[in-house]
């Protein structure tokens, strides 16, 4: 297995970092869209977080990964083992998967064990890659590229948390709560309205045009290329600090205050900038929360509101035909009129 890029050495593409970083903070945020041009990290970046993460406990032997302190989202063979006092538990690393564009749905979903069935005649579940992103992240390049009838199965597991398979006489369902992220090139293709929704943060990266920012990026790249290994144990220390800094601030998220005044300016943002639902307000205020969180910060100000909004509210705008004003634009302009510059 090759040594993934540190998440830590990764120039430039801030917002991205830390959409990302806001994620493993809280989860419940949703996912993360990556659209922008080729070559410009998004790969790398998601890749670069399995490594970042700290380990997870896991029920020992679930095929899942269950949570063995969450007891009301296991599966049904934790279920039993608990009845019988057999529960177990292990660290084990957050799982990072790839969905590839050309996988079959029984592939994603699972399927009949077709060896256990030929040479035991035993009806067995086959987990899919959905089972293997439980508590972890599914990542889809060129996700704006994914076939509909995938697209279907994702939304519906994402708003469930809960994969149901019933073919070939069997009858499973098992969590599957993850965290989305995709990535693409708009010039490949919008993504439907209905996945879109789904994505918590929406970030837009693009090449930097900064003379120097683009030497460092090559700089950095060649010297991993030439020795992953030495360059990997050059940022390994700061890539440890990250570390920690994610796994205080998930302590610190409970206690983080968003007080009615946070509250009222997030409702205030959204309904100026007439974003479809509420689940915009609800998004911002989670990934604003997460960032005070990050940040060490006792209650949400309009500072974290201010860096949030732009990734959690672009996508959720609706199209204005007298403003021909890219979202990013329209959300900078309404962030700067309502919470200032």
């Amino acid at each position: 297995m090759s040594t993934p890029f540190p998440f830590s050495a990764i120039v430039g593409q801030d917002e991205m970092k830390l959409a990302i970083l806001a994620t493993a903070v809280d989860p419940r945020i949703g996912g993360v869209l990556v659209f922008g041009d080729r070559g410009t990290g998004k790969s790398t970046a998601v890749r670069a977080l399995a490594a970042l993460l700290p380990p997870m406990k896991v029920v020992e032997g679930c095929r899942y990964g269950c949570d063995p302190s969450d007891t009301a989202r296991q599966c049904p063979d934790c279920e039993a083992l608990r009845a019988h006092g057999k529960l177990r538990s292990r660290l084990a690393p957050v799982p990072v998967v790839d969905l590839p564009l050309g996988a079959t749905e029984d592939r994603v979903v699972g399927a009949l064990d077709l060896e256990r069935a030929l040479t035991q005649g035993v009806r067995a579940f086959e987990p899919g890659l959905l089972a293997r992103a439980h508590r972890g992240y599914l990542y889809i390049d060129e996700v704006n590229l994914l076939e509909d009838h995938l697209v279907d199965l994702l939304i519906d597991v994402a708003a469930s948390g809960e994969n149901v398979v019933e073919r070939e006489g069997l009858s499973v369902r098992h969590p599957a709560r993850f965290v989305l992220v995709g990535s693409g090139n708009p010039e490949e293709g919008e993504l439907r309205p209905q996945l879109l929704d789904r994505f918590g943060l929406s970030v837009d990266v693009r090449t930097p045009e900064d003379l120097a920012l683009r030497v460092e990026v090559i700089r950095r790249r060649d010297a991993y290329e030439r020795d992953p290994q030495a360059f990997c144990a050059t940022w390994q220390a700061e890539d440890e600090r990250l570390r920690k800094r994610i796994v205080a601030a998930r302590k610190r998220l409970g206690g983080v205050v968003a007080g009615d005044a946070a509250l009222t300016r997030a409702a205030q943002l959204c309904a100026h900038l007439g974003t479809d639902g509420l689940r915009g307000d609800l998004t911002l205020m989670r990934a604003a929360r997460a960032l005070a969180a990050l940040d060490g910060d006792p209650e949400v100000t309009d500072a974290h509101l201010r860096r949030m909004a732009a990734p959690a509210l672009r996508h959720r705008l609706r199209r204005n035909p007298l403003d021909d004003a890219g979202s990013s634009v329209r959300v900078e302009r309404g962030v700067a009129e309502l919470l200032g510059a």
